[in-house]
């Protein structure tokens, strides 16, 4: 071909094309968005895909009812996107032309497995015989033949030429489907993936991730570990795309996706109650995020290190007053609530506490025994009023208050700790190793126990006395697997108490 016949072609009109797609609405929601390249069409919102592909077929329908007649002098829409038929040849046999079209103009609608896109567009019946699924709409009215010479008989000594010869068929026979064809526009993370994005392999996994995606915002039910993944795997891939196209706001969005994987894969084991390779059922925790767990602890940190009084009975009532009180300093008490203790003494033992300023009542210890819950007791411990700036021993608020105290008067009251008749050492312990424990209740971080040294922080008994404890708590169905050393506790936490564990970060 010349090079005064490229320019000739290159001076044809470009072909027409237009695209309808599908994109989710958002984020948890089965809503979709239906966009169409023309100008005058605005976005539409639908509330299922299926709605959206009803929608977007009877929209390009209507296109193509609109649309006027194939031009016959208009050059394919599709060559410049690394259409098969318009790549040159790189064998033996390469051909000097650019492209290699053929046929009348045709308009012709593609679209993609999934359902996201049709596209309609103007180009040759060559190129839409070589793409994938492309159907013809309507074709160009094919211009009058200029009268050619009669056929010359066979074994004449002319020359036949063959631009003379008269084709049987103008259209040229379809090829063989490529073998990689990707849609335009693909996108990940509201970002167009570049058709010319190098090396070809990242471009395969942006295009494949996006999927992903979309896929997984489309299910009925989330799937944590999944998610975790794909959050994983997009930001090794915005960092190699960061690398190659040396852009920052790319790299910026692979931090957000591992920061985002290592939330959801932690939201994940909470969950589960197990790490993220375990199989296990999820464990419906009375306290249900790890900011709970932490106030919790910080509780008993608080109690072992305030306690007006020694020995185990003090710290227990010590410990459940102040979850009663944490918030302001102040609140109600019947009581019920220190009988069901386990306490020895109960009276004598509030006495020692309002004798020693650290409990405050409106009466007698008496009057607080006999208080019933519908005329409880008001209480106030001077030690957890909030000072003039507002601020206080703890941090969290009076939201979190009830559920600390109700997650300790759960443990506390346990059905088979009151039939076992168990002591107030025993409850404490309870309470001091479900605040202890990995996700799956082993005790100690990681499940490998507890250190005698911690224990004796927050349950204060003698060596001695901590093994009658431990055997309580595994004849009440509390603990299994429990083994007592010079060193440390271990042990598994029950699943019938798993519920009560406040699991350590790892």
């Amino acid at each position: 071909m010349t090079q005064a016949s490229v320019n000739e072609l290159d001076e044809r009109v470009p072909g027409r094309r237009w695209t309808v797609r599908l994109d989710a609405a958002g984020r948890g929601s089965a809503a979709v968005r239906l966009s169409c390249s023309r100008p005058a069409c605005t976005d539409q919102r639908l509330p299922s895909a299926v709605v959206g592909r009803a929608a977007a077929i009877a929209h390009l329908k209507a296109h193509l009812r609109a649309a006027p007649a194939p031009r016959a002098g208009a050059y394919c829409a599709c060559r410049a996107e690394e259409c098969h038929t318009h790549l040159p040849d790189t064998g033996r046999h390469a051909r000097a032309e650019p492209w290699r079209c053929g046929g009348p103009v045709i308009l012709a609608v593609i679209n993609d497995r999934a359902g996201r896109w049709w596209q309609a567009m103007e180009c040759c019946s060559r190129c839409a015989a070589a793409t994938p699924g492309a159907k013809t709409a309507a074709t160009s009215q094919a211009p009058k033949a200029p009268d050619r010479p009669a056929p010359v008989p066979t074994g004449t000594d002319v020359p036949q030429f063959s631009d003379h010869q008269v084709a049987a068929d103008p259209v040229p026979a379809p090829r063989s489907a490529p073998t990689r064809r990707r849609p335009p526009q693909e996108k990940i993370a509201q970002r167009v993936i570049p058709h010319d994005l190098r090396p070809v392999a990242l471009r395969d996994e942006l295009i494949e991730l996006g999927d992903h995606f979309r896929a997984y915002q489309q299910r009925d039910e989330p799937d944590l570990a999944l998610l975790a993944d794909l959050q994983e795997r997009k930001a090794r891939a915005f960092t190699t795309w960061a690398d190659v196209t040396c852009d920052g706001a790319l790299r910026w969005e692979a931090r957000r996706a591992v920061q985002a994987a290592a939330a959801t894969r932690l939201q994940h084991q909470q969950r589960t109650g197990g790490t993220t390779d375990d199989v296990r059922p999820a464990v419906a925790r009375l306290l249900t995020v790890a900011t709970q767990w932490d106030h919790a602890r910080s509780v008993l940190a608080y109690v072992a290190d305030h306690t007006p009084l020694p020995g185990p009975e003090a710290r227990l009532l010590v410990l459940m007053l102040t979850l009663r009180t944490a918030h302001t300093g102040t609140g109600n008490l019947v009581g019920q609530d220190l009988t069901a203790l386990g306490l020895t003494d109960p009276e004598d033992l509030a006495e020692k506490l309002t004798g020693s300023g650290w409990l405050t009542l409106p009466g007698t210890v008496g009057d607080l025994l006999a208080s019933r819950p519908e005329n409880p007791t008001p209480i106030t411990v001077p030690s957890l009023t909030p000072h003039e700036d507002g601020t206080g021993p703890f941090t969290f608020g009076k939201k979190m208050r009830p559920k600390l105290s109700g997650w300790a008067q759960k443990i506390v009251s346990d059905k088979k700790l009151r039939k076992a008749k168990a002591a107030a050492g025993t409850r404490l312990l309870a309470l001091t190793l479900s605040a202890g424990t990995d996700a799956s209740g082993r005790l100690g971080p990681g499940g490998q126990g507890i250190t005698l040294n911690a224990l004796a922080d927050w349950v204060p008994t003698g060596p001695g006395e901590l093994q009658h404890l431990v055997d309580q708590l595994t004849a009440a169905d509390w603990l299994t697997d429990a083994a007592l050393t010079d060193a440390q506790l271990t042990g598994q936490m029950t699943q019938r108490v798993l519920p009560l564990t406040c699991p350590l970060r790892a």
